[in-house]
């Protein structure tokens, strides 16, 4: 970890820091390519040696999709604790989601006698990409899959990469299956979305795909987003924590362990508004990380990606997390939403000492599928509309057709667009002419 200055930070670290998104994906992107050519060529076949060569399971194509049966055995290798946790987190994500749909369609009336609105229609078909081979994550089958049922899409396909003996993780099973999920698949990786995106013997094609995965996963997303749509960059994960001296630094200190221990390039980030706190919090790091069970990945993502910088006072803690915006944001302050209508960008706002980011990966409701990269600048997170359409429509009545008349030839005429002004004209004396 450093503890720097803000200077410091400013003139050795906060310009890489802004273009963290822009890392070289060429020899990826080859890879990646080669992957979803031969899925789009071989289809099932190159699924399953796929899988065979990453993740070393071994199984035929009439194996690619799993059975109910297999589902409903994985309820019974989860403790009961387990399975009501699962339950009780999808309830509170679907009360949450349930409330981002709001007023469904409406219309006005811009000029007398013309009816304008929307139409708001669900997405046919989604691809859920749950992590799930050294690492499994039934929490982002349920935040994925979700939403996706609330926006009343139909078909809700969940791949999720197996372990070396083929099976998926059971409480990835069982959270696809709380989730809404229609159809599962053992499949990951690139060759997971390439499936997806142009569909093989087995695997259908959807509309969209959505959820988090790796480098090679997200590049294969970007490249077949021309064929189908996708959802946003979502990388290794980050923390930035706005923190005063009424903060008990040990929470700082626990909260950056929380993010660093997901992964080693996570990115962690303490902005303290004063020398003595930032210390304090480092001693607090250097103490909670002796007895942390997987401190050798958060150990190496602190060494390498954790900063604690000395701010000047708070709106200087509050310009760098604009700029950085990160996917998460806390703010540990003695009045938080002080600083609340000052915040823009960010995936998701932590407020105040007892909103821990895990309540927001795993049972609050919120999603937590999010914006990384610096993305969040212009980038949502994951919600019912990710899955929704809108379509406007028009209607005149003879009234309007009046209204809108001059002004509408009067504009086709202006760019040259003949047609256009005799497809309103026509209208008026019904021949066309």
């Amino acid at each position: 970890m450093k503890v720097l200055t803000a200077k410091t930070f400013d003139e050795r670290f906060l310009p890489k820091m802004l273009g963290r998104a822009k890392v070289e994906k060429s020899v990826v992107f080859r890879e990646v390519a080669k992957i979803i050519r031969d899925v789009k060529e071989r289809g099932d076949r190159a699924l399953v040696d796929y899988t065979r060569k990453f993740d070393c399971a071994n199984f035929s194509e009439e194996k690619l999709r799993v059975s109910e049966r297999e589902i409903k055995n994985a309820y019974k290798k989860l403790k009961k604790k387990e399975i009501n946790a699962l339950r009780k987190a999808a309830e509170n994500i679907r009360t949450f989601h349930k409330e981002q749909i709001g007023r469904k369609e409406w219309s006005i009336t811009t000029v007398e006698g013309v009816k304008v609105g929307q139409l708001i229609r669900p997405l046919s078909s989604i691809g859920v990409y749950a992590p799930g081979g050294k690492a499994a994550y039934p929490s982002s089958a349920l935040m994925c899959t979700i939403p996706a049922k609330i926006a009343g899409v139909e078909k809700i396909v969940v791949c999720s990469p197996p372990k070396s003996d083929g099976e998926i993780a059971p409480a990835v099973l069982v959270a696809a299956d709380i989730g809404g999920a229609t159809e599962i698949y053992r499949i990951g990786g690139a060759q997971a979305v390439a499936a997806l995106a142009y569909g093989t013997e087995t695997v259908p094609k959807v509309e969209k795909i959505v959820g988090p995965g790796n480098i090679y996963v997200t590049a294969a997303k970007l490249l077949v987003s021309m064929e189908v749509a996708v959802d946003l960059p979502a990388g290794p994960t980050e923390l930035l924590i706005i923190a005063d001296e009424s903060v008990d630094p040990g929470i700082v200190a626990c909260d950056i362990i929380a993010q660093a221990e997901h992964d080693v390039k996570a990115l962690t980030i303490a902005l303290a508004t004063s020398e003595s706190l930032a210390y304090r919090i480092e001693k607090e790091m250097r103490r909670q990380l002796k007895t942390l069970p997987k401190r050798s990945i958060a150990r190496k993502s602190i060494r390498n990606n954790c900063f604690i910088v000395i701010t000047e006072d708070l709106e200087s803690a509050i310009r760098y997390a604009n700029l950085i915006a990160p996917e998460h944001l806390e703010i540990l302050t003695e009045k938080p939403h002080d600083l609340l209508d000052k915040l823009r960008n960010a995936g998701a706002v932590f407020i105040g000492r007892h909103s821990a980011v895990a309540f927001g990966d795993y049972s609050a409701g919120i999603n937590h599928v999010l914006p990384t990269g610096g993305y969040a600048r212009t980038f949502s997170g994951l919600s019912v509309w990710s899955f929704l359409k809108t379509i406007n429509f028009l209607e005149c009545d003879a009234t309007g057709y009046q209204n809108l008349k001059d002004i509408t030839v009067t504009l086709a005429k202006l760019e040259g667009f003949d047609g256009h002004a005799k497809s309103v004209l026509s209208r008026g004396n019904g021949n066309g002419k």
